[in-house]
């Protein structure tokens, strides 16, 4: 049984053995991450400086524009320096970061979509009291507390992996250092602190989802009742762009996690991977950008004002 110690890098799957096609891979991926890169950035630039996009929901989608940024930036970059040199290796340090960012992000996407649902609720459901349930000071420490339980969810399970020994052969079968591959190559009997852990997360992820489903449910209950189109219309574009990505995200993401990882290399579990850690970043912005009149109404302000002016 060798000690951790010892461990000096692992070996990353890369999505294919021809060169041709790693040079592709690093180009899309690119691509992507740039895509990413800008969306995000724009929208947390736009949600800073425009002074109607400072209600609570703009407060809770920034925040979520920075963990998209954050979850991209975790994975694609590694992957696609490795697809250019040819390489497949992530040093023990590196996989050891990129486990306790990613899922940091993770989590704490999972804990800020269950706010923005929770906003939407309120918004919609109790808006008398609107500006008393989701003030200034609320909204901040439910940001605070959900940066803070991704931070000490991540930091569970990052410990109890990389303090333990390693046995399999270092070789994780995916494009980053993903958990249920990670646990792969414990020793056997070393798994039982992440065993509880994983119980704690199974719990905590149903808690949420379940809590999303509640707010949704009374949501769309309310829309019904409205009388006026142009309400419901308004409300089907804040609340679906949220129930979008909160489908995509936290079941791609389930559907990988629950599954045992498989013994042999998966195309398609590395394409499900995709799914949740490389386009929610990616689409998030697009969503909110094209489906938000506000949104819209910023992005064509700024267009204007600092391209057309200009030109002028």
């Amino acid at each position: 049984m060798a000690n951790v110690s010892m461990v000096t890098e692992f070996l990353l799957l890369g999505f294919s053995e021809f060169r041709e096609l790693q040079l592709a891979h690093s180009a899309l991926f690119l691509l992507v991450y740039l895509v990413a890169l800008m969306g995000n950035l724009l929208i947390i630039i736009i949600t800073s400086l425009d002074q109607r996009l400072q209600s609570p929901m703009y407060f809770f989608l920034r925040h979520l524009s920075v963990l998209d940024l954050c979850l991209i930036s975790v994975t694609v970059p590694k992957s696609t320096l490795n697809s250019l040199t040819n390489s497949r290796s992530i040093s023990f340090l590196g996989c050891t970061t990129q486990v306790f960012l990613y899922i940091l992000s993770a989590g704490s996407e999972v804990f800020i979509l269950t706010t923005m649902s929770y906003d939407r609720y309120t918004a919609i459901c109790c808006s008398l009291r609107y500006d008393i349930i989701m003030n200034r000071e609320v909204c901040g420490k439910m940001a605070a507390a959900s940066w803070l339980s991704g931070g000490l969810y991540s930091l569970m399970h990052t410990a109890t992996i990389f303090s333990s020994h390693f046995c399999a052969p270092r070789i994780i079968h995916q494009f980053f250092c993903e958990l249920p591959h990670s646990l792969k190559l414990m020793c056997p009997g070393e798994a039982r602190a992440e065993v509880s852990v994983l119980v704690l997360s199974f719990i905590l992820f149903w808690s949420c989802f379940v809590s999303i489903l509640v707010s949704y449910v009374h949501i769309f209950l309310a829309v019904l009742k409205m009388p006026a189109i142009e309400g419901r219309t308004k409300v089907f574009s804040t609340c679906l762009p949220d129930l979008a990505v909160v489908s995509l995200f936290i079941f791609t993401s389930a559907s990988a996690h629950l599954k045992p990882p498989s013994s042999s290399p998966s195309t398609l579990d590395l394409l499900v991977s995709v799914f949740y850690t490389v386009l929610p970043p990616t689409l998030n912005p697009l969503i909110y950008s094209l489906w938000n009149k506000d949104m819209k109404a910023a992005l064509r302000k700024i267009f204007y004002t600092h391209f057309i002016s200009g030109v002028n």
